[in-house]
């Protein structure tokens, strides 16, 4: 039986990257807890609260030693897996150092303390996938940063502008996120001790020097009171990653209109066999996009989870911490497989540039009725302006002519001739897009992302 996507093997490649899939899976889970153990051993030999043999005897367990199914089904006895690794752990170690093992410590110091381990992982991998994403869409904003396209509201024609802007938008929105991503590891990567409630009493006044000397052990932050009850950083964790996938989707949404048959204006890079359909052989559906939209939608639910396990009771909730430990590696899954997808769609879209020009003509000039109203209000005023373009429009689509020969046709305008004619230039349109996305562009290279 299969737990979760990111676990399956029929759909887990689809999902989430293997890399991440690794440093989430069982394996690296206990990985993680072994070291937690040999960097308590560390610490507390350095204040002379451990012998110094301990940690090396740690050291030399590796996950391999220990077995993961007996601890699984052992762990669905005891309601957490701390307690079945800590026995197995110490039938591995010197009879002389079994009571001095896991002194002190708590079933959630380990867990929290080895998920962190996990999570300082998982973010290494997003934040060099961001990184990519940013500097590929950087890239395709540069290179298209006057290329004229239609600009689009509410789903249909409104003004033209240039790819390079769309690109701009789209790496501006993943580089915010990724910008936040510094402060975000200094709250989140923080070593959890405290004991049973939180106060290390086991050791009274070291108890603090212990939290330092551990933490300073794995490189993480040391924190200044046990934040076993205090579970806003796993939740800010999983609120950020939710975000950042949102700025995926916006892309990847875009994508999948742009991708359509009636527009056909970019195109995801083509891999042989991807995007088929099994009644349409003929077809080269969106599927990058496709797997970022899934993980932004699916992400949410994992989100709330997180949410509501900040409303601990005391110094430890029954289900609430949990119920962490199902929705964080999900969402860690669900970033690595949009973000492998993100990179390829900014590194590698097709772009179809003569399709953006055709496609500024199919509403027959309309798209320039903002243009000419602010040309012909300079001598008929707003109001004026605004009934001789929605006149002309209603012309235009019952005669099927052009907005420009609707206009130039009536022989009030014969005025505004050469104002018209400006009106549907279209290198305005594509220097204010370039002169927006060089903007945009700037403060991304400034944060140095």
């Amino acid at each position: 039986m299969t737990f979760s996507a990111l676990d399956s093997e029929l759909l887990g490649p689809l999902f989430a990257a293997d890399a991440m899939r690794d440093i989430f899976s069982d394996r690296n889970r206990i990985a993680m807890m072994l070291r937690a153990e040999a960097a308590l051993a560390r610490a507390q030999a350095t204040l002379r609260l451990a012998p110094p043999e301990l940690a090396a005897s740690l050291e030399a367990i590796s996950p391999g030693n220990l077995d993961i199914e007996a601890l699984g089904r052992d762990t669905a006895i005891a309601g957490v897996p701390t307690i079945p690794f800590i026995k197995a752990v110490r039938e591995k170690l010197p009879k002389d150092l079994e009571r001095a093992f896991h002194k002190g410590a708590t079933t959630q110091d380990i867990v929290d303390t080895a998920l962190v381990l996990q999570m300082r992982d998982g973010l290494q991998l997003i934040e060099r996938d961001l990184a990519r994403t940013v500097t590929g869409l950087v890239r395709l904003a540069r290179k298209h940063r006057a290329t004229i396209c239609v600009g689009r509201t509410y789903g249909q024609h409104a003004v033209p502008l240039t790819f390079g802007y769309k690109a701009a938008l789209w790496a501006t929105g993943i580089a915010e996120s990724t910008a936040e991503l510094p402060a975000l590891k200094a709250r989140v990567l923080a070593a959890s001790l405290g004991g049973p409630v939180g106060t290390l009493a086991t050791f009274g006044d070291k108890g603090p020097a212990l939290v330092e000397a551990f933490a300073r052990e794995l490189d993480l932050a040391a924190p200044p009171i046990a934040w076993h009850a205090l579970r806003g950083r796993m939740a800010e964790a999983g609120a950020w990653i939710a975000i950042m996938l949102g700025t995926l989707a916006k892309m990847a949404g875009d994508v999948v209109h742009l991708m359509s048959t009636e527009v056909g204006e970019v195109a995801e890079p083509h891999v042989p066999g991807r995007g088929g359909s099994s009644a349409m052989p003929h077809k080269r559906n969106p599927v990058g996009s496709t797997v970022i939209i899934a993980a932004h939608e699916a992400a949410k639910g994992y989100v709330t989870s997180l949410i509501d396990a900040m409303a601990v009771s005391h110094e430890r909730p029954p289900g609430l911490w949990h119920a962490e430990w199902l929705a964080l590696p999900q969402l860690f899954g669900l970033a690595s497989g949009a973000l492998r997808e993100a990179v390829a769609i900014s590194e590698g879209l097709t772009v179809d540039t003569e399709r953006m020009r055709k496609n500024l003509n199919l509403t027959q000039g309309l798209l320039f009725s903002d243009a000419v109203a602010s040309a012909l209000a300079a001598r008929h005023g707003r109001g004026e302006a605004h009934r001789i373009l929605e006149e002309a429009a209603g012309k235009g689509r019952d005669e099927g002519k052009h907005l420009r020969d609707a206009l130039l046709g009536d022989p009030k305008l014969a005025k505004d001739k050469a104002a018209i004619e400006r009106a549907f230039d279209l290198a305005p349109f594509a220097d204010a897009g370039a002169l927006w996305t060089d903007r945009a562009l700037e403060k991304i290279d400034k944060r140095n992302i």
